[in-house]
């Protein structure tokens, strides 16, 4: 079968690269010169599936309050007439009660934990590397009503089966000597073994020559311009390049796959919220991490990757402006400089991105339900990278009709429109 592949981020590539392992004719369609150059560019770096915590959450509209009047906010809502933003904040909002917490989580965590397992075969299959570590993450709390807080999540963990253990601030160092000088900011940790971190740019970028050896055709630098379709299928996908057609379609535009869908009749709830990152130099190992952590008061996430470090985070509701923030920039590099400190901010390379989020948290994957041969793969939020392999191999089972590893109907677009 010929599948169209629209984007070839982190999840439009491993969509790719598991679709023609099991035989299909795969093209892959993308506006950037290469692979992986919009939102999966500078993510944070993690592969965290026991991080998987979706936004909406008790509590959350009175945090949000909070946060927004802090200097150094992990959020920020630019006022604008934006119907998409306010209908997302509305369901957001509606997904903040204890029942939709737990049914949110246990979703995500259970494709995070698939996509894991897959990434996992994915390295001893290839051989691939990408900076890549398995050494665990930390979520470091600095008050104690976050320490007390992480209790519900660690029932969650428990009942998913996922290895977790909470540490003291000596356990914490000796995982992280780095934080050693800034011991007497924390509370306490949540110790995640399971998690990973590396580089999702080098990733896709090494994935996609694995996949164009596979016979998978990439066509850069053609940009989108929409869909032909009838009453019941996709007839073919009109670009810049002129009209590609195959006998299915996959849409994995991430915070763009809105706007595509759109003028279809679907209304897909995932809005842009936007992330920065910085990547620093490395200038002192002793005061640098190990491997990746979370600063939960700042929402920041810190990574070694190789002979560099990432800090990422914040989170930005202002509609598809790249514009960067310089006030984004303090945060990230003040909840770094109190961590850790190990790294050159002024000769950070400063970035800014796109997360497709929907306001469960979880992701879109399955049928488009108007259009028999129109499947979808977004959504992901700031997890694109902890969930990239499992929603590339269960998409492509999907396309396939085999019956996937995980339970899936509740991951469609169904769960919308019911």
């Amino acid at each position: 079968m010929k599948v169209i592949v629209m984007g070839a981020g982190v999840i439009g590539v491993t969509t790719a690269w598991y679709l023609a392992r099991q035989g299909h004719e795969v093209t892959v369609i993308d506006r950037q010169p290469a692979a992986a150059m919009e939102t999966s560019f500078a993510n944070a770096g993690q592969v965290s599936p026991g991080y998987s915590t979706p936004w909406a959450m008790p509590g959350l509209p009175l945090k949000a309050l909070g946060w927004m009047l802090k200097k150094n906010s992990p959020l920020v809502i630019r006022a604008r007439l934006d119907l998409p933003m306010l209908r997302w904040m509305t369901q957001l909002l509606a997904n903040c009660n204890a029942h939709a917490y737990d049914v949110n989580k246990a979703r995500m965590l259970r494709v995070a934990e698939y996509s894991r397992d897959c990434l996992t075969a994915l390295r001893a299959e290839t051989g691939i590397t990408y900076d890549d570590r398995q050494k665990g993450l930390i979520q470091l709390f600095r008050t104690q009503a976050q320490l007390d807080h992480t209790q519900d999540d660690m029932r969650l963990l428990t009942e998913s089966n996922v290895p977790h253990q909470l540490l003291d601030t000596a356990q914490i160092v000796a995982r992280e000597p780095g934080l050693a000088h800034a011991s007497h900011l924390l509370k306490g940790g949540l110790y995640l073994p399971g998690d990973e971190s590396g580089d999702a740019h080098m990733f896709t970028q090494r994935l996609s020559q694995k996949a164009e050896e596979l016979g998978v055709t990439f066509k850069y630098e053609t940009r989108i311009e929409g869909l032909d379709a009838s009453a019941t299928e996709i007839m073919g996908v009109r670009t810049s390049a002129g009209r590609i057609t195959g006998n299915a379609y996959v849409l994995a535009l991430g915070s763009y796959s809105p706007l595509m869908l759109r003028p279809l009749g679907i209304r897909l709830p995932v809005y842009p919220v936007k992330g920065y990152s910085l990547t620093a130099p490395l200038t002192d190992e002793t005061r640098a991490p190990t491997s990746t952590v979370n600063d939960e008061s700042y929402k920041v996430a810190m990574t070694r990757l190789g002979d560099r470090i990432r800090i990422g985070g914040t989170a930005e509701l202002t509609g598809y402006s790249l514009r960067l923030s310089p006030d984004r920039r303090r945060t990230l590099e003040l909840s770094f400089s109190d961590l850790f400190g190990g790294g050159d901010l002024t000769r950070a390379t400063y970035w800014t991105g796109l997360r497709p989020n929907t306001p469960d948290g979880t992701p879109v994957i399955g049928p488009s339900g108007r259009f028999g041969n129109l499947w979808l793969n977004t959504g992901h939020g700031t997890l694109g990278w902890t969930m990239a392999c499992g929603s590339g191999q269960l998409l492509a089972d999907l396309v396939d009709g085999r019956r996937p590893a995980i339970p899936h109907l509740d991951l469609s677009i169904s769960r919308y429109t019911a």
